[in-house]
């Protein structure tokens, strides 16, 4: 009989009953909704860019017996905006420690920092893009120059979306909210720029090695 009335009740009231028992469940629920889907978006991401990189130690080896592939050239510029996005992270973990002590003020100026370095990472990868098509390393021209385009926008895409979160955390640190409500966004913030600096700095270290 039970397994009868286990194929026949209806789940969602079965849900719904629950949560009368326990009013604070549903809260319960939505507050671990943001960590959990974060965590499935860092499995998909470190999949998508491990196959990258694995591409490109492959195909640099192919090319490396027919000698078609030519390493991209290391601009310092690339070193420095590597520096920018540490100094982004950095500032990102600074938040997240001084909005668990509740001091808003100085969680509004590490998030504004951290925003303007992130910025100024994206421009700096882009005038690197423009260097490289002024000296005439294109998309098409190397397999090399390829995979470098390809890493760099896929990097900065997941960094521009990230910059979505970021301006609406910021949004509501700056119009009044208070810590409770924005401890929980910053948190997430800090955590995926930390993701996005490691997925940097080990492309990066391939980039200069190979």
């Amino acid at each position: 009989m039970n397994i009868i009335r286990s194929l026949t009740e209806k789940s969602w009231l079965v849900v719904d009953d629950v949560c009368a028992d326990d009013p604070t469940l549903e809260d319960k629920i939505a507050e671990a909704a943001p960590p959990t889907g974060l965590r499935v978006y860092f499995a998909v991401a470190t999949v998508l860019f491990v196959l990258v990189g694995a591409a490109y130690l492959m195909r640099m080896g192919m090319g490396a017996s027919v000698v078609d592939w030519r390493p991209t050239p290391k601009p310092w510029l690339l070193w420095l905006n590597s520096i920018f996005l540490i100094l982004s992270s950095v500032l990102f973990q600074r938040a997240r420690i001084v909005v668990r002590r509740g001091q808003m003020d100085q969680v509004s100026s590490m998030l504004l920092g951290a925003g303007l370095f992130a910025f100024a990472f994206l421009f700096g990868q882009i005038t690197v893009w423009r260097q490289f098509a002024a000296e005439g390393y294109y998309l098409a021209s190397n397999p090399a120059n390829a995979f470098f385009y390809l890493i760099t926008t896929l990097h900065g895409l997941h960094l521009l979306g990230g910059l979505v979160a970021w301006g609406r955390t910021t949004v509501r640190v700056l119009g009044g909210s208070e810590a409770v409500e924005v401890s929980r966004s910053v948190d997430l913030c800090a955590i995926y720029w930390h993701f996005l600096l490691v997925v940097w700095l080990a492309f990066f270290y391939l980039l200069l090695t190979t």
